[in-house]
């Protein structure tokens, strides 16, 4: 008969002496151990699908003993006998007792007969052995031995509870209380320990126990494990299914980021995108009223609709740095937006809106210019050819009349001078025919909305001067050929229509020229319009002088005609000018002059007024522009200074941004001043060399700077706080990057870079090694390739290879916890380890499992872990 020793080493196993001893001072014990160890031996055959009833009796043929041995240590003993002969039972109960003795156990007095006899205290010697070796001898807490350790896990668990204290392992748990307060400290939900006075409801595994004078240390011992085995698991499960919470809730926020990254991002782009149209449409207007309104849209556009986009772009911004920081500080690879939506994408767009805008403003003003000539231009044309075809009005009638062949020599006489007075006139009628043609043609190149009408009345007018050219020389070669028969002519008559004509074109061309409008942009140009007005005025004493002359001459004719009885009929027939013709437009031609004198007058008033604006307008803009370009300076020289903490630095740059804000309605003054230069037309000054789109785009960039420095600032901090750098280990690395940062641009190039390094002791040599390892260093500090490396790279540099961040590993080995030790998850797994949003997350992106060892439903962590980071496609 084979006997086996029982452990030597173990300071808790009872020598076969205290055994018997025991068995006999207290026949409880053996019925407790019976009952427990039977709970523990069917808490492992359940796996297999099996148990036992009665412990001495279901292990006799070794079949079952075999297989609890196969369950509890996960390895396949030897081919067990299946044949029911006493000889073939005996050979399974050594195979077992030989598997135990194998795993460094010594067996003392335990026969295989005895066993397969169904011998009750060595049946119950060899499942406490098997007990101790594979649930009690591997537990260890701070270097104690098994039963040590396993009490130490006890004390230190209830420890906190009331009425228990854990001495032992026989007679501190007789009162039930050590079990409840284990079950409660890792499964509150299950016990409400606070109405616990004395545990005589526990029965789930206390009975027979609970009660005795002195409990069995063996089946105390070996429930203690279980619930130590049992709950020690279900940590490692919680602090596995933590971490995997914490990596997906970090992912799901980076998620959400991106995504809002993108809306805002498509967002703005469209509206680009539908604003560059309306910008570049250059489709002009007839009227002045009409362009004044597209001018007045405009403003609408600079001072409602886009400030509220600059916003927007610049928070764009600051979202994709944030974003960009927080991928840097979870090991998470860095964020691409979809194509066409990068910041520089957004910068381009916004570029291509700028360069409209500000053709389009150009483009209004000159077009209201345009406008302005051309009205002027049609008023003078009107002007001119009304008053010319009020000249001509007849006088195709008048060339065509046969009045010479009835006419007497004296007659035929005074028609022929008539005649020559006439070409005097249509000779000094012909530079206002030209003006008149020059003014529509003008009036053409300048695409005149009215240009048809314009060059059908200009046509009819030179029609007609031709017209009346080839009348006048038929006349004349009619009067020519009676000339002859023609002797006398009264020369006073000729002499006063020779003077009267032009003496009376000029007066017309005054009345025009004093009826004439005008438009001046300057003081100068107003004051050159006095000037020649006062010249007029000072030839009016001899104009005068002439005008007395002329009707001097009619005086004189009549004289004659009394004197001397002629028959004129009282009428002069070398001219249709009348002395009260000459002295009615006299009149007209001193009733105007005060008027233009008044008209002046109130335009150097209104120049005055324009003068004062721009003056005004200079001397804010001359403040406010030199003002915008000191606070971009202050900001890019708090950026790099490093007095005080990151905090310090943030709360300065905080302060100045609240003062430019504060500097606001200064700019809103500006506009309001830019607006009345606009409504007055004005299209430059003299006394600054700011425009109002200057200051706009100083404003504008002076906000986006401060916006950009202060979450730079916050980033630094996170990334601060996050690799756990000090405040010295900042200012030594800011020392470091300004020391080099020659230019003061903010930024380091490669060489730059490169010293840097050398400086802080990194060993980067000239040798094809070296140049390896920069090359390295560049790819992780300008992924982009910029060819520069901004101080937040070059902080996240310093401090990435020290940080202790999560690994696509770390995540892999969590899961296996919650998987059991498989290679796949299961739904139900999840949703049982995880949270449900959380949970729901890990099933909808997890890629189904296709390994050797799948089941239906089985997932793959494996890849989900890896492609958390980057390191392939989720």
């Amino acid at each position: 008969m084979d006997h086996y020793d029982s452990p030597q080493t173990n300071d808790y196993m009872q020598p076969e002496e205290d055994w018997d001893r025991d068995m006999l001072l207290d026949p409880a014990w053996e019925k407790q151990q019976r009952k427990t160890f039977t709970a523990w031996c069917n808490s492992h055959l359940r796996k297999a699908g099996t148990q036992i009833d009665n412990i001495e009796e279901d292990f006799r043929d070794g079949l079952k003993l075999m297989l609890l041995l196969e369950v509890i240590s996960g390895e396949r003993l030897a081919k067990p006998e299946r044949g029911k002969m006493r000889v073939h039972k005996i050979s399974n109960v050594n195979k077992a007792l030989d598997f135990i003795a194998s795993k460094g156990v010594k067996l003392v007095s335990i026969g295989a007969e005895e066993i397969v006899d169904g011998n009750a205290k060595m049946t119950l010697g060899m499942i406490w052995t098997i007990i101790l070796r594979f649930a009690i001898q591997d537990i260890s807490v701070e270097e104690t031995s098994a039963k040590e350790g396993l009490l130490l896990w006890c004390q230190r668990k209830t420890a906190p509870y009331k009425n228990v204290n854990i001495q032992n392992f026989h007679i501190s748990w007789k009162d039930g209380l050590g079990f409840c307060a284990l079950i409660h400290r890792h499964r509150p939900e299950l016990i409400d320990y606070g109405k616990l006075r004395y545990a005589l409801n526990f029965r789930f595994f206390l009975t027979d126990i609970v009660g005795t004078a002195r409990p069995d240390e063996k089946a105390i011992m070996t429930y203690v494990s279980s619930f130590y085995h049992a709950f020690s698991g279900a940590q490692k499960a919680e602090t596995a299914a933590n971490r995997i919470c914490k990596v997906l809730a970090v992912n799901q926020e980076n998620e959400q980021l991106m995504e809002d990254y993108e809306k805002l991002a498509s967002d703005l782009l469209e509206w680009i995108r539908r604003t560059i149209p309306w910008l570049e449409n250059r489709a002009p207007e007839n009227t002045m009223q009409a362009m004044q309104q597209k001018l007045e849209d405009f403003r609408d556009y600079r001072r409602l609709h886009k400030p509220p986009k600059v916003q927007e772009k610049c928070q764009l911004e600051i979202n994709f740095n944030t974003l960009q920081t927080k991928l840097r500080l979870s090991n998470r690879p860095a964020f691409m937006p979809s194509e066409g939506k990068m910041v520089s994408d957004i910068n381009n767009a916004w570029g291509g809106l700028e360069q409209a805008e500000k053709g389009y403003e150009e483009w209004l003003l000159n077009e209201i210019r345009r406008l302005e000539r051309l009205d002027h231009l049609a008023e003078k044309f009107r002007q001119k050819a009304s008053i010319h075809e009020s000249w001509t009005d007849g006088k195709e009638v008048m060339l065509q009349q046969k009045d010479y062949e009835t006419a007497t020599l004296s007659e035929i006489k005074a028609l022929l001078k008539k005649h020559e007075a006439f070409e005097s006139d249509l000779a000094a009628h012909q530079d206002r025919v030209e003006q008149i043609a020059a003014i529509a043609q003008e009036l053409n190149e300048l695409d005149y909305y009215d240009s048809p009408s314009v060059n059908a009345r200009c046509q009819k007018i030179c029609d007609q001067w031709d017209n009346l050219g080839a009348l006048t020389q038929k006349r004349r070669e009619a009067l020519e050929r009676t000339e002859k028969l023609l002797e006398t002519i009264d020369q006073l008559y000729l002499e006063y229509a020779k003077r009267a004509a032009p003496f009376n074109n000029w007066m017309e061309g005054a009345m025009e020229d004093l009826q004439d409008t005008f438009i001046v942009h300057t003081i100068e140009e107003i004051q050159g319009l006095t000037t020649a007005h006062e010249q007029f005025k000072a030839t009016l004493p001899d104009a005068d002088k002439e005008r007395q002359a002329i009707l001097g001459i009619h005086n004189e004719v009549s004289k004659i005609v009394q004197t001397y009885h002629v028959n004129m009929a009282g009428t002069n027939p070398y001219t249709t000018i009348t002395p009260q013709d000459i002295n009615g437009k006299w009149d007209h031609v001193r009733q105007l002059v005060p008027r233009r004198d008044q008209a002046l007058m109130e335009e150097h008033t209104r120049q005055q007024q324009n003068e004062r604006l721009r003056k005004q307008f200079g001397a804010q803009a001359n403040v406010i522009g030199p003002w915008i370009q000191t606070k971009m300076e202050e900001i890019g020289r708090i950026s790099i200074e490093m007095h005080g903490t990151l905090e310090d630095q943030l709360n300065h740059l905080r302060q100045y941004e609240k003062s430019i804000i504060n500097y606001k309605p200064k700019i809103d003054q500006l506009e309001g001043d830019h607006q009345q230069i606009q409504e007055a037309l004005i299209f430059d000054n003299k006394h600054t060399n700011y425009t109002m789109e200057h200051i706009r785009v100083g404003w504008e960039q002076l906000l986006t700077t401060i916006a950009r420095t202060i979450n730079e600032v916050e980033n630094q901090i996170l990334t601060r706080d996050a690799k756990g750098i000090s405040q010295e280990q900042m200012n030594e690395f800011r020392a470091s990057f300004n020391h080099f940062d020659r230019d003061h641009s903010g930024t380091l190039g490669p060489e730059e870079f490169k010293a840097c390094l050398i400086s802080l002791g990194y060993d980067i040599g000239n040798d094809a090694q070296g140049e390896a390892e920069f090359a390295r260093i560049m790819s992780i500090v300008d992924p982009n390739r910029l060819g520069v490396v901004t101080f937040q790279a070059f902080i996240d540099f310093m401090s990435r290879e020290t940080a202790d961040t999560d690994t696509a590993d770390q995540v892999m080995a969590s899961f296996k916890i919650l998987a059991g030790d498989k290679n796949y998850i299961t739904v139900d797994e999840l949703r049982r380890e995880l949270p449900p949003d959380q949970a729901e997350y890990c099933i909808a992106r997890m890629a189904p499992y296709s390994g050797p060892d799948a089941v239906p439903g089985a997932l793959d962590y494996m890849s989900f872990s890896t492609a958390l980071y980057g390191e392939s496609d989720l």
